[in-house]
């Protein structure tokens, strides 16, 4: 079994009180996921809570035809709060987890996570304050899908990936269409007016944010 950087988890969680941290190191299980793997399925039963320690993840929904639908990033010190509800109620993950970077996660035994909710005041607010984060999150996804078109979309799409992850945005014309459902083509020809404004550059293997609020 791999040790547990007692340091990271200081630094990414400081919220949690001395005595829930003791327990949080001593009962969870570490856990390394490469670039691309997935952490959570859809129709998988979730019998851990999912802390992030280093790292990038990507929640998502995929259709019948693997179509994805980003709903949002986790970063480290976040909490999966779709898999904290799905240990609460025994029921299948409906979302998907990927790494979007090489990452190390921390597993808490269910059981553990839902005691705490009523032995530590710390962890209770650590968890509402994630189901909050993340509903607003999806909420803001939702307003650019409900009442945005594709090119505002983009912009947001493109903001959201620099606050997790920097300026540098590693991914294809073809993720970046797979993720909004639009076609390459389309994505290609609206990062180019981007180029244009002076906003981003393209580069060959990935897109260099400079300013979005130029547009």
């Amino acid at each position: 079994m791999q040790t547990i950087p007692k340091e990271l988890v200081l630094k990414k969680f400081p919220t949690l009180e001395d005595s829930l941290l003791d327990e949080l190191l001593a009962e969870s299980t570490l856990k390394e996921v490469g670039e691309g793997e997935e952490v959570m399925r859809s129709g998988q039963y979730i019998t851990s809570t999912i802390l992030l320690l280093r790292g990038l993840l990507k929640v998502y929904r995929e259709d019948d035809e693997g179509n994805e639908f980003m709903m949002y990033y986790l970063e480290a010190g976040n909490a999966c709060a779709m898999s904290m509800m799905c240990t609460a109620r025994n029921e299948k993950s409906q979302i998907m987890v990927k790494a979007v970077t090489d990452a190390e996660v921390l597993l808490v035994p269910s059981h553990l996570s839902e005691l705490w909710l009523g032995k530590y005041k710390t962890w209770h607010n650590f968890v509402i304050a994630s189901y909050r984060q993340r509903f607003e999150e999806l909420l803001q996804t939702l307003d650019s899908i409900a009442f945005k078109g594709l090119d505002e979309r983009l912009l947001f799409y493109l903001k959201s990936h620099v606050k997790v992850s920097g300026n540098e945005v590693k991914l294809s014309h073809q993720q970046i269409a797979n993720e909004l459902n639009s076609s390459r083509e389309v994505i290609s020809r609206l990062l180019k007016k981007l180029e244009q404004t002076g906003a981003i550059t393209l580069h060959r293997n990935y897109i260099e944010v400079h300013d979005l609020t130029i547009v």
